[in-house]
């Protein structure tokens, strides 16, 4: 069953949708995290029908969530769910995961991660222009290799704001 719910946050509405996690009824893994969107979003999961609204599922996650805006928390431990994205994808948003909050790399450290330097570039950052779970998957703290901010599914403001929040802008 797809549940979603709403959480309130410093970038807007955020759209939180999952699946319910098997056995892990009232915990906070009640539910792996399909998606996380944000209003305007390229890209943006939409309501479909059948889905269910069910706040309860997402109160772990939101939980979380409210921590890391209010600089209390510095990692995410979620659920997310499997089986999603070609395999090239899931090996370029495990890389996003490695990269340490408060920190930045470049499309290019992340292309040598994944093992695909030089021309898999643009490959990359179509992979993580494509990640579905914004700020928990931290695709935000890639940028340039010139240390400029480039593409975010959630507006360039809106990657800048989270950088700030981590304090991993340069100072200029």
């Amino acid at each position: 069953m797809t549940m979603y719910a709403t959480v309130d946050s410093p970038l807007g509405e955020l759209l939180l949708v999952g699946e319910g996690a098997a056995g892990a009824v009232g915990t906070a893994a009640a539910v792996a995290l399909v998606s996380l969107s944000l209003p305007g979003q390229k890209g943006a999961a939409v309501v479909q029908d059948g889905w269910v609204r069910e706040p309860s599922a997402f109160e772990g996650v939101a939980a979380q969530l409210r921590e890391y805006f209010e600089g209390r928390r510095t990692r995410f431990d979620l659920v997310y769910a499997g089986g999603r994205g070609t395999e090239f994808q899931r090996r370029v948003w495990a890389a996003l995961d490695g990269v340490p909050y408060g920190e930045t790399v470049s499309y290019g450290q992340i292309a040598e991660r994944v093992g695909s330097p030089g021309a898999g570039v643009r490959a990359v950052g179509t992979a993580i222009g494509r990640n579905p779970l914004l700020v928990v998957r931290p695709c935000h703290r890639v940028i340039g290799a010139d240390g400029a901010l480039r593409g975010y599914a959630g507006g360039l403001e809106r990657k800048e704001q989270l950088l700030g929040l981590e304090g991993a802008l340069a100072a200029g």
